[in-house]
C-alpha cells in the first residue's frame, strides 16, 4: 500500500509540474542544477554567473551576448516559494566589498531565478516575435549542499549492502585511523539487542569519523545529513550506523539500525531526489581537482568514486514528449574543474584532461544515453594574475595573488601537471601511497578574492565562465 501511495504521489507531482511548464510556451524556463562536493566552489560559481549575466562585459563568448542580442537580464521572483532564495546580494557583497572574502559554503538547498530578454534568431524568429515579441528565458538556478549529493546512491542500495560497504571503507588505509573509535564500537556492538542509547553512541562516533574524513580531503562521505542535519538533527531517522554483521532478528540492534536506515532513505533521500533532482534540465558538476591532487592519490581515488556514485543517480538523456510523464531528463552535463586560476593557463588543458579521465566511465554512460557531455577548467572568480619569473636559469610560469591567511601578495609556482592524465588516474586506481605520486612538489595555494573593485558594466573577472554559460543555456537564446 505504501508503494502505491508513493507512486500516486510521484505521478501527481509530475502532472502538476508538466501542467506548470505547459503554460510557459513563449517564456520558457530552464532549470540548472549546480552540484559538487565540499569546497568545490558552488556558491562562488552561482554568484559570479549571476553578476556576469547582469553586467555582461566579460561574457563575450556567450554567443547571444557576443552577437549583441541580449537586451536585458534581471532577477525575478523564483517559481518555488517553499525553497529558500539564494542569497546573491550577501554573497556578491562578501566577494567585492572593502575586505573581500569567500562566502560561506552551502548548508541548504536554495534557488534563484534570473530572466534574460533577447532578440530571437533563426527562420521562425520574425513570425515568433510578431506574436510574442523578444524572447525571454527564465533561468532557475538551484544550489545543493555537496554533502547531500552523496546520499543519492542510497536510493538503490539496501541496508545490508550499505553497511558492508561502509565498514569496508572504514578499513581502507587512508581511513582506518580516522575510523578507529567507531570500529572499536562496532566490535562491541556485535550481536547486541536493540538499544537506542547504543545506537546513538554508534551514530555519534560514525558522524565524527565522517567529519574527520571530510577535513582530511576525502570526498566519498555518506550519509551527508550526518554532517549537515538541518532541521532533522536529533531525529531517529538520522541516528544509525553500519554494523559488522548487518543481519539480525526483530529485537536486534541490526534490525533497529536497518529500520532507521530505511526511514532515512524514505523521509530524507527520496523526497530530495523527487522534489529537486527529478526536475533538473541541465547539470554542472564542480570538481576541486587541484585540492584532491594536492592531498595525494588516495584523495583522487576517493573523489573519483564519489563523482561516479553521484553521476550514476542522474537520469541523463535527450528530452522527448514523454518527459512530462516520466519527469525531466538531463540532456546536457558539464564537468568543471574549478580554481583554474590557481595554475598558469598553460596547464589548463592538462587539468581538463585529468578531469575527463577521472570520470571517463560516467561521461561515456551519459553520452551513450543521449546527453551532451563536456569538461572544462574554469575559475568562477579569478583571484590571481599570471607572472613569469627567472630562477636558476629557468623561466617559471607562476601566479600571483593574495594569500588567504596573511592577505599579502605572493607569487607561487604550482608546478607542472603531467601531460598524460593516465599518470594521475592510474596512480589513484592503484591506491599508492604519497611517495612517487608526482614528479615535483606541488603548491596549489589557496588565494583570497582580489582587492580590485568591479568595473561598471562588467561582472567579476573569471576564466571561461562565459563558455560554461554557452554550453549550459546558450542554445536556448536563439
Amino acid at each position: 500500500m505504501n508503494i502505491l501511495a508513493d507512486f500516486a504521489d510521484d505521478a501527481l507531482r509530475l502532472f502538476e509540474d508538466a501542467t506548470q511548464r505547459a503554460g510557459s510556451v513563449f517564456e520558457p524556463s530552464l532549470r540548472i542544477g549546480v552540484a559538487g562536493l565540499n569546497r568545490s566552489g558552488k556558491t562562488v560559481f552561482i554568484t559570479s554567473l549571476i553578476a556576469n549575466l547582469l553586467a555582461r562585459g566579460r561574457m563575450t563568448r556567450l554567443t547571444a551576448e557576443g552577437q549583441g542580442r541580449i537586451e536585458a537580464a534581471m532577477l525575478r521572483p523564483q517559481p518555488d516559494p517553499e525553497i529558500p532564495r539564494f542569497e546573491y546580494e550577501d554573497h556578491i557583497a562578501a566577494l567585492t566589498g572593502p575586505n573581500p572574502a569567500w562566502p560561506q559554503s552551502t548548508r541548504r538547498i536554495s534557488e534563484l531565478r534570473l530572466s534574460i530578454r533577447y532578440q530571437r534568431t533563426g527562420l521562425l524568429s520574425g513570425l515568433t516575435e510578431s506574436i510574442a515579441g523578444p524572447g525571454t528565458l527564465h533561468l532557475d538556478i538551484v544550489d545543493y549542499p555537496g554533502e547531500w549529493l552523496m546520499d543519492l546512491p542510497l536510493l538503490n542500495k539496501s541496508w545490508e549492502d550499505w553497511s558492508r560497504e561502509s565498514i569496508a571503507a572504514c578499513r581502507l588505509p587512508e581511513r582506518a585511523a580516522l575510523a578507529a573509535p567507531f570500529l572499536a564500537w562496532a566490535e562491541r556492538a556485535e550481536g547486541k539487542p536493540a538499544d537506542p542509547v547504543l545506537a546513538k553512541e554508534g551514530w555519534t562516533l560514525f558522524a565524527a569519523y565522517l567529519g574527520a574524513a571530510r577535513k582530511a580531503g576525502l570526498s566519498a562521505i555518506s550519509p551527508g545529513r550526518f554532517l549537515m542535519p538541518g532541521d532533522l538533527e536529533g531525529s531517529p531517522a538520522l541516528t544509525f550506523a553500519p554494523l559488522l554483521t548487518p543481519q539480525g532478528d526483530k529485537d536486534s540492534l541490526a534490525r533497529l539500525m536497518r529500520d532507521r536506515y530505511d526511514s532515512y532513505r524514505k523521509v530524507v533521500v527520496r523526497p530530495f531526489f523527487r522534489d529537486h533532482f527529478s526536475k533538473i534540465d541541465r547539470q554542472i558538476v564542480l570538481v576541486d581537482m587541484l585540492s584532491a591532487m594536492n592531498a595525494g592519490p588516495r584523495a583522487v581515488a576517493d573523489l573519483r568514486k564519489a563523482m561516479t556514485d553521484i553521476l550514476d543517480c542522474f537520469r541523463h538523456g535527450e528530452k522527448s514528449w514523454l518527459g512530462p510523464i516520466f519527469g525531466r531528463r538531463i540532456d546536457r552535463l558539464l564537468f568543471a574543474a574549478t580554481k583554474a586560476d590557481h595554475i598558469h593557463h598553460s596547464q589548463h588543458d592538462a587539468l581538463q584532461s585529468i578531469t575527463e579521465a577521472l570520470v571517463r566511465e560516467s561521461l561515456e554512460k551519459a553520452a551513450y544515453k543521449g546527453a551532451r557531455v563536456e569538461a572544462m577548467a574554469l575559475a568562477s572568480l579569478r583571484a590571481t594574475v599570471e607572472q613569469r619569473i627567472q630562477q636558476k636559469g629557468k623561466t617559471l610560469d607562476c601566479v600571483r595573488g593574495r594569500n588567504i591567511d596573511s592577505g599579502e601578495e605572493v607569487v607561487v609556482y604550482p608546478g607542472t601537471l603531467p601531460p598524460d592524465p593516465a599518470t594521475i588516474v592510474e596512480a589513484a586506481r592503484r591506491g599508492v601511497g604519497e611517495e612517487g605520486w608526482l614528479a615535483e612538489d606541488y603548491d596549489f595555494m589557496r588565494f583570497a578574492p582580489p582587492m580590485s573593485g568591479i568595473t561598471p558594466g562588467f561582472g567579476p573577472p573569471h576564466l571561461r565562465l562565459d563558455l560554461a554559460a554557452e554550453f549550459l543555456f546558450g542554445d536556448r537564446l536563439v
